[in-house]
Order: structure tokens, then sequence, then C-alpha cells
């Protein structure tokens, strides 16, 4: 399934970041919208800013928590998802992926904006976070 056209309020947000960063992030946000139709619970998403970045919510479901794309201050020049910090995610993540992927305290995980990512890793990832509140940090690989 093809993601939604992105809203020009997305591109607008995503246009003050280097090209290879917008074109991972656009990749991703790609990433969610498919992990989205292909979980049971997830339904639609909805797609806006918070704190003028592009975020995913389960607002019609209520099944997960908020997914927002960005670049982390301390990791200039690759991209990061973030999640929300008051959640047990990122403690997760860590232990089942975490030697795939890199993080950023409780709140992020850092993707590089050229090299290649391990996209079952993320997508993982997502999933747990798109059905948080159904499974409270239920992981499934």
């Amino acid at each position: 399934m093809a993601p939604p056209p992105v809203p020009r309020t997305i591109i607008e947000a995503l246009s003050r970041h280097p090209e290879a960063v917008q074109a991972r992030l656009l990749h991703i946000r790609g990433l969610i919208f498919e992990v989205a139709a292909e979980t049971a619970g997830v339904g639609p998403l909805t797609e806006t800013l918070k704190w003028g970045e592009p975020a995913y919510l389960t607002e019609a479901s209520g099944s997960g928590s908020t997914v927002r794309l960005g670049v982390a201050r301390s990791f200039p020049g690759k991209c990061a998802v973030f999640f929300n910090c008051n959640t047990t995610l990122l403690e997760t993540f860590r232990s089942h992926v975490g030697g795939e992927l890199e993080f950023e305290g409780n709140r992020a995980v850092i993707v590089p904006a050229e090299a290649a990512i391990p996209k079952a890793a993320l997508a993982s990832c997502l999933r747990a976070a798109l059905t948080y509140h159904q499974q409270k940090a239920g992981f499934r690989p």
C-alpha cells in the first residue's frame, strides 16, 4: 500500500533539513504508513506537526503512542525517529534490537541519512509504538 500524498505542511517542515535527511525521513514516513496498514488494530493514522516536526498518531483507534520524525541535536546529519520518553519503548527496543539500531537516551532511534537501515528492526520498533496502548510495551520483532 502506498502512503498518502505528503501534505504541504510536512513538506515545509522537512524542507529545513539537508536533502539526504529529507529523503530518508520521507522513506521512514512511508514505512510508518506501511507498518500501520499491516498491523491489526492500528487503523488510519493522523499526520500532523508536533513541535514543528512530522508526527503520526493513532487517533482513530487509540492503539499507540505518537511517532515523530526529525533530527536529534546530538546527532547532526542523521535522522531521528522520536517516541514518547514517558514510555518504556526505547528500553524495550534496546533489549530486542539494540545491536541493529542506534539510540538517543529514552526518546529516539537514530537512523543514518544515507547508509542502509535495518528496515525489519525499525519496522518492529514502529509496530511496538503504534500498538503501545494495546500491548503496554509488548514488542513483537
